[in-house]
């Protein structure tokens, strides 16, 4: 007999997509564990009928702290979703425009930002699975999404810090999937274009052949999906959530 209410833990949930994605989980019939940097996640876990935690996905005792507070309430975990917030250093252009043609070098990027993405972008995914692929190996399985971006199949300038990183969070998606599909454990990535959260000059929306931004829902029910059975078989992929941006890979 299947889990009536799965379990799930989704990281930087007290605003934006991720607080998205944890309403959306709810309303599918998950109990949430909720954490992010922001004191409001205590809140919005409460409103939702879950519990939640103050803490870093840059700090690994945060994340080892999440996973126990979800086994101390529930007794149990069956799914991660992995999201997380921004580095200083993107240069996307404030407000509207998507511009390629960027006025500061790429060299210009110092060592610090470079780390911290590593640190936000890759190893919050690798310290997350450390933490709880012994808790889904004991229990025979569970399902791991990370919330990745549409520029990880083919960085762009706009982006330099988290497309690189995010490339080698791919490759590790792929090796995580290889080790522990034998052991009932999936990962996947998704791969959003440009959310509805984020103003679209006229000019970016016709790069989207859909012609408009991702709403929030559109993503969290490709979360639930990857998390469920009925995506039993699916794991190690990017699955790109973009409206058509990514055209030609």
């Amino acid at each position: 007999m299947g889990v009536a209410r799965p379990v799930t833990i989704v990281t930087a949930a007290s605003q934006g997509i991720g607080a998205a994605l944890a309403n959306g989980l709810v309303e599918r019939n998950h109990r949430v564990v909720l954490f992010a940097r922001s004191a409001g996640v205590v809140d919005l876990a409460r409103k939702l009928g879950g519990v939640g935690m103050q803490g870093s996905v840059t700090e690994p005792m945060d994340l080892e702290a999440v996973v126990q507070l979800a086994l101390t309430t529930y007794g149990r975990i069956d799914g991660v979703v992995n999201n997380t917030g921004r580095d200083k250093q993107s240069l996307h252009v404030s407000g509207s425009a998507y511009d390629p043609d960027l006025d500061r070098s790429l060299v210009d990027i110092p060592d610090e930002a470079w780390l911290f993405g590593v640190d936000l972008y890759f190893l919050n995914v690798v310290r997350m699975a450390r933490a709880v692929t012994p808790v889904l190996q004991g229990q025979g399985g569970g399902s791991i999404v990370n919330v990745s971006t549409f520029v990880a199949p083919e960085p762009r300038l706009i982006f330099p810090v988290s497309g690189t990183m995010r490339m080698a969070l791919a490759a590790y998606t792929k090796l995580f999937a290889d080790r522990y599909a034998r052991d009932g454990i999936r990962m996947n990535n998704i791969l959003p274009g440009f959310v509805e959260n984020w103003p679209l000059s006229d000019a970016v929306r016709r790069t989207i052949p859909m012609g408009r931004a991702v709403t929030m829902a559109e993503l969290a029910g490709t979360v639930a999906f990857l998390l469920s059975g009925d995506a039993g078989s699916i794991t190690g992929q990017n699955l790109l959530v973009d409206g058509g941006v990514n055209r030609g890979l």
